[in-house]
């Protein structure tokens, strides 16, 4: 099961108790997912269609709750891509239908659609989350923490695409709006953006399985960062080791260390008797101590000498 399904499934577990919020909750879901049927006697039905089965029987719960209406439920398998089962809550014509449509946002007093968002519905901030609740259920998906961090909600209808954005501004969400070929779909990136929107709309568990992936990977992150860095200290220590020995080598082997100051054939017999220490180590063994800065200047001393035997070796081989 997808993270995006389990959150699905968790959310359609919360029935709220006050009818405003279940309202709000239920038009969103059928401006999301709903579509209105007018047959040749002017007799509207209504249809409302989910893929998840746990989505369809809240629809149901939801509509008896609220209206008392008469409902049934299609089940279709579909035969192309994913054959997963396709729920369809179809409540035929009545009477009571067009009141669950004006209050629902769908029609005016005039039995006229309308295409914004119905602001009696979202006057209380509970039920401007059970609104956003609804948006969810019926088109939003949201990746699994351990990948990027992306959460989206897909409608086919630009105004309540900006509808949708205004009210997560709302709750101080920096949703945004691309449009996908014919669909508009408002996300969220942030990892933070998307642990508030869940807290928003109730989905606890879902957060808390978000947070517990997002801090493992963080802190996976951090060590992996961690140990790159040590890597890359270490071979820059190493070939800096290598560097200088062979400097100290060609400087013995030519001049001499009797023929260099005390404290430059003091650090260049430190650094061939320890190969692997640090520069901070090899302070450490100085008498007197040296910090990291002077065995580094010491060392240069002896690469800068080494040089000038390197570039009077060259010379003499042109001469000749």
């Amino acid at each position: 099961m997808s993270f995006s399904t389990a959150t699905k499934n968790e959310l359609a577990r919360i029935i709220s108790k006050h009818p405003c919020c279940r309202l709000a909750e239920l038009a969103a879901l059928i401006r999301m997912d709903g579509s209105i049927q007018i047959s040749s006697g002017k007799l509207m039905s209504l249809n409302i269609t989910t893929e998840n089965a746990a989505v369809a029987r809240k629809i149901l719960l939801m509509v008896k709750g609220l209206f008392n209406l008469q409902t049934e439920v299609l089940v279709q398998r579909k035969t192309r891509l994913r054959k997963n089962n396709v729920y369809l809550v179809r409540i035929p014509p009545q009477q009571q239908l067009s009141k669950l449509l004006c209050q629902a946002g769908m029609l005016d007093r005039h039995g006229r659609l309308k295409d914004t968002v119905q602001e009696e519905l979202l006057k209380k901030i509970c039920c401007r989350r059970a609104y956003l609740r609804g948006v969810f259920l019926g088109g939003g998906s949201v990746n699994s923490p351990e990948g990027t961090y992306h959460l989206e909600v897909i409608t086919d209808n630009e105004q309540h695409a900006n509808s949708i954005c205004r009210l997560m501004q709302r709750f101080r969400l920096p949703a945004r709006i691309s449009e996908r070929k014919n669909w508009q779909v408002v996300y969220l990136k942030g990892s933070e953006q998307i642990v508030r929107f869940l807290n928003i709309i109730g989905a606890h568990s879902a957060l808390l399985n978000f947070e517990n992936v997002r801090v493992y990977k963080d802190v996976r992150n951090q060590v992996n960062r961690l140990v790159n860095c040590e890597t890359a200290n270490l071979n820059k220590t190493i070939n800096a080791s290598v560097r200088q020995l062979e400097n100290i080598k060609l400087v013995r082997d030519t001049v001499g260390f009797d023929n260099i100051s005390a404290s430059l054939r003091e650090a260049a017999e430190l650094r061939v008797k320890y190969p692997d220490a640090s520069l901070k180590e090899l302070g450490d063994y100085m008498q007197p101590r040296l910090g990291k800065s002077g065995m580094s200047h010491r060392l240069r001393k002896l690469e800068e000498i080494a040089e000038k035997i390197r570039l009077e070796v060259r010379g003499d081989k042109k001469m000749m």
